[in-house]
């Protein structure tokens, strides 16, 4: 089971569509609580941890493996993605879990998504991940390429679901005596 992660609040999303249509490629679970998510504060980060911040850990900690998508803002990430980010460092689900993320952003933004890219690169290195750099995607997608949630473009789909379907080999356990 692969998890979905948007890092977009905003409604209408491309990076949610982008989710919403991954979906439909594997057997996945859509992480829909990071608007919940309390500012990552140290002191916290132990038990009884916050409601959202458990889900969160228990969500990734049952996936195969993590797809993201995100939106690049201000040159970065954005603040309540980056802290979804940090939530995840602490509890060590995310060690050596394959990753992967596509990233939506129009070629027409200033970096083409390259800044956030890098940073999301970063910090799931320094989380410990297992990086699948074969399902990881730079997916232009303009707004006209999405209806009701999803993408509706055929080739955008097929983009979308061979990113998913290399995250997934890559997330299937070795076979007794293969390593």
């Amino acid at each position: 089971m692969i998890l979905l992660i948007s890092g977009s609040l905003r409604a209408g999303s491309v990076n949610a569509a982008v989710i919403a249509t991954a979906a439909g490629f594997a057997p996945s679970t859509v992480y829909g609580g990071l608007d919940g998510l309390p500012h990552f504060n140290p002191d916290r980060d132990r038990d009884p941890l916050p409601d959202e911040v458990s889900a969160l850990r228990a969500a990734i900690g049952a996936a195969d493996g993590v797809l993201f998508c995100t939106p690049e803002y201000a040159g970065g990430l954005p603040g309540s993605f980056k802290n979804l980010l940090d939530w995840t460092i602490g509890g060590g689900e995310m060690y050596g879990k394959p990753v992967a993320w596509i990233n939506a952003s129009s070629v027409a933004a200033p970096t083409g998504g390259a800044d956030a890219h890098e940073s999301l690169r970063k910090t799931l290195t320094y989380a410990g991940t297992r990086i699948v750099d074969d399902a990881c995607a730079r997916i232009p997608i303009p707004r006209q390429a999405v209806e009701n949630g999803a993408l509706i473009d055929p080739d955008l789909r097929g983009r979308v679901a061979v990113a998913v379907r290399r995250l997934v080999e890559a997330a299937k356990p070795a076979k007794p005596g293969n390593p």
